[in-house]
């Protein structure tokens, strides 16, 4: 997700896409402080995960909300917070084949019922 409205300075190279989720149960606010000619401060929410753009060599502070004031809590290097490129099995959505391309087992099986003195099959997605 790129920051449309804090975009990078032409002059950065080598960005990241990262994520920070904040896994307490207080507001905290989000900056990166160490890379000229850019502002980068967002409020995450608890529970609430942050998805952002930024310089390999970022920092980013952690300042977690108090009574009416804010203290810095962590300052994590943003290339611990990368998310890894997808591969591309992740993105074969070609079920035509009725086969789940992870466990290679049929994703819709027959289950056999009996009402009656007939026998009928019934299907379901696993």
């Amino acid at each position: 997700m790129a920051q449309i409205l804090d975009p990078l300075p032409p002059e950065q190279s080598g960005k990241i896409l990262c994520c920070y989720i904040n896994a307490t149960s207080k507001i905290q606010v989000a900056r990166i402080s160490n890379i000229a000619n850019w502002y980068f401060e967002r409020v995450v929410f608890p529970g609430q995960r942050l998805v952002f753009e930024a310089p390999r060599k970022a920092q980013l502070e952690i300042h977690t909300g108090m009574m009416a004031s804010a203290i810095l809590s962590d300052k994590i290097p943003c290339d611990r917070l990368m998310l890894e490129e997808p591969s591309s099995y992740e993105f074969d959505t070609d079920l035509s084949s009725g086969k789940d391309s992870i466990n290679t087992q049929p994703i819709v099986q027959q289950l056999n019922t009996n009402s009656g003195d007939s026998i009928k099959p019934l299907q379901f997605a696993i």
